[in-house]
């Protein structure tokens, strides 16, 4: 099978990369079912890369029923270590503009209905999630963004929604006085999965409005943010196409580890089912 030790994930309006070369699609099944769209892989510059789009080709896949467990997983299975992933979210602060770029460093999760972790009932785990990204990664990338001609902001505080409706005006302002920096709807558990499988993971948190908060700005709507992805989303192939050039050694930061001390179930009374699913994922450690 084709390798790639990088994997990007589109979020909205970003659902292909131009100049790669020796394209290949691949379409992957997984023990979690089949991820949101085939994954394509290729050479962008020096190196292989792998491409998922989140809400799959078309934009058909709504947030909260997004197959992030097969998503992972079937990157994971090509070999990727690295995870830049993109996504649009709104802007819960005045100096953060529609149209800048924000690199996450903590997330506020929101969500309810989405499923979490890889583990279950038959066998327990308990991942560190207090840097919920990983820093030198985040870094790369934050570096390569200031290539760009956008504004770039340097860490933050994500607010993880549920949706697909926006937020109410009590919410959005309930979330500025809790110091978010943005919020979104896809970034989890995305970045909770890429730590069980051990997969350095970052975000890019493309701002397409102020959410509803701002009194001097009009409400939120799709065509508003469809506007301003447009300019993101030829920002965020630059992105990619700089931060895939150089980055990080996986020996700078521990999430290739995160496994190790945190499966808790006896071995006696592990599911030997779960155990053959999460054999790629935690085999070294079980």
């Amino acid at each position: 099978m084709i390798t790639a030790k990088i994997g990007i994930i589109g979020g909205s309006g970003l659902y292909e990369i131009e100049g790669l070369t020796d394209v290949q699609s691949l379409d992957l099944a997984t023990p979690f079912g089949k991820p949101s769209g085939a994954v394509t892989t290729g050479r962008l510059g020096a190196v292989q890369i792998a491409f998922l789009p989140r809400h799959g080709k078309g934009h058909h896949i709504p947030p909260s029923e997004i197959p992030a467990l097969a998503n992972i997983y079937a990157l994971k299975m090509i070999g990727v270590e690295h995870i830049i992933a993109f996504n649009a979210v709104g802007s819960l602060k005045e100096d953060i503009h529609p149209g800048d770029i924000v690199i996450p460093d903590q997330f506020i999760d929101k969500t309810t209905r989405r499923r979490n972790t890889f583990f279950g009932e038959g066998l327990v785990a308990h991942i560190s999630f207090a840097d919920p990204v990983s820093s030198s990664l985040s870094q790369a990338v934050t570096e390569a963004a200031k290539q760009t001609a956008a504004t770039v902001h340097e860490g933050g505080t994500y607010i993880v929604m549920e949706g697909p409706a926006f937020s109410t005006k009590a919410e959005s302002c309930l979330h500025r006085m809790w110091g978010a920096h943005v919020i979104g709807m896809t970034a989890l558990p995305e970045a909770k999965l890429a730590r069980e499988a051990g997969i350095c993971y970052t975000t890019v948190a493309c701002v397409t409005d102020y959410d509803v908060w701002h009194e001097s700005e009009d409400p939120v709507t799709v065509e508003m943010i469809l506007q301003t992805l447009k300019q993101n989303t030829e920002v965020s192939k630059a992105i990619i196409r700089l931060a895939t050039q150089s980055l990080p050694s996986r020996e700078q930061c521990g999430c290739a580890n995160a496994l190790e001390n945190a499966i808790v179930t006896d071995p006696d009374a592990r599911s030997k089912d779960l155990i053959k699913d999460l054999r790629l994922i935690a085999g070294d450690f079980l």
